[in-house]
């Protein structure tokens, strides 16, 4: 009896989680192991619809997953945020740099217009949690995987047109209207969301500029103040830092072989740089010949 009753309150636990799940409005283990699997319906839609969304998020659980382990904080839950916390973007994807091809949207829109749709991901993204019933954690870290921290490169252009007309820019209209991250793995997906933009910026980096990015950016957080409710400490960010410098050196800084026509068709682009090069020299040289004489 004591052997079919523990067994018996075994199924009906496994059975009753989803509804106490949804009663109590928690993430439990198992809700997890769920979301990270890759057939789960809201991360194949933002798959198909932000391929480089999608890749981004995949890269950044990665960096938040190995930080993490190297805290001791929840490696699986630091990856569950990460996956999830830009689904906002599905909404307007091709006003985002990672899924646009060619064309920039921002072009013809007003920094201050562009800051609204880019901003706007945020709220979309809390709107579609709340729908799919992802729990506090992706609550968290959509609201939180940029605080309120400037969107600077919308701001810098406002303020050179502003310069030239005689205005004053607003700070404030520039800002993230989020809410500082309040748990280590959201903290860690902060830095995440910094460090992997701007590792992709980077063309065969050296392992020397790959720490130096990752603590730049990692100090230009911590004196904005957009880690100061997430408990993490100076060791941790540290340790933060070494996680992010290890996995994305591995990354980048790797040889790998050229094939023989890879080789060839580099020795080609490089004949035509040359030939194109000696041609604007000689037409240069042409030109200062003639306004000399």
């Amino acid at each position: 009896m004591a052997l079919s009753g523990g067994l018996l309150a075994g199924l009906w636990g496994l059975a009753l989680i989803p509804l106490l799940e949804s009663v109590f409005d928690v993430t439990t283990d198992s809700r997890v192991l769920e979301l990270a699997s890759s057939d789960n319906p809201l991360l194949k839609e933002l798959s198909l619809r932000t391929p480089g969304t999608y890749h981004h998020s995949v890269m950044m659980s990665n960096l938040a997953e190995a930080a993490a382990e190297a805290i001791g904080a929840n490696p699986l839950l630091a990856r569950i945020m990460a996956l999830y916390h830009d689904i906002g973007k599905m909404k307007n994807p091709q006003y985002f740099v990672e899924n646009q091809s060619g064309h920039n949207r921002h072009d013809q829109l007003s920094p201050s217009m562009s800051a609204k749709v880019i901003m706007a991901h945020v709220k979309n993204g809390v709107d579609l949690a709340r729908q799919y019933r992802l729990g506090d954690p992706v609550l968290e870290a959509i609201q939180s995987h940029h605080g309120n921290s400037l969107l600077q490169y919308f701001y810098n252009k406002a303020q050179q047109l502003a310069t030239r007309r005689g205005e004053v820019v607003s700070e404030e209209e520039f800002r993230y209207h989020g809410i500082l991250p309040r748990s280590r793995e959201a903290g860690i997906l902060m830095l995440a969301d910094a460090v992997e933009a701007a590792a992709r910026t980077l063309s065969n980096p050296s392992p020397a500029q790959i720490e130096a990015m990752v603590r730049r950016l990692v100090a230009a957080r911590v004196a904005d103040g957009q880690l100061d409710d997430c408990r993490l400490t100076m060791a941790e960010i540290a340790g933060v830092e070494e996680a992010f410098t290890r996995v994305l050196t591995l990354g980048f800084y790797h040889h790998r072989i050229e094939y023989p026509d890879q080789v060839k068709a580099r020795k080609l682009q490089q004949a035509k740089e040359a030939v194109a090069h000696d041609g604007r020299t000689s037409q240069q040289s042409r030109l200062t010949e003639a306004v000399r004489g």
